[in-house]
């Protein structure tokens, strides 16, 4: 597996208030989150990608606002429609 390395600056570990541990399961999360909700990850891979349990993805996506069925409008139809 690649490993990403991002430096982020002091100040952001000091207003966040959290440890370098938790800031960086955070940005792993909002980072997979993004991916999920642009349609570069799907469900399970984004909560594997951050290291959570796949009910717990689902919770804080809600949390976010992210749908968490992230259908398009031609999909939407099709399972609308009675066949």
């Amino acid at each position: 597996m690649q490993a990403l390395s991002l430096p982020y600056p002091d100040d952001l570990l000091l207003t966040s208030g959290k440890t370098p541990h938790d800031l960086e399961a955070e940005l792993s999360f909002l980072l997979a989150a993004k991916l999920f909700e642009i349609h570069r990850l799907s469900l399970g891979k984004a909560a594997e990608f951050c290291n959570m349990p796949k009910l717990r993805f689902m919770y804080e996506l809600g949390r976010l606002n992210i749908p968490v069925i992230n259908l398009d409008d031609d999909q939407i139809a099709d399972e609308l429609r009675d066949d």
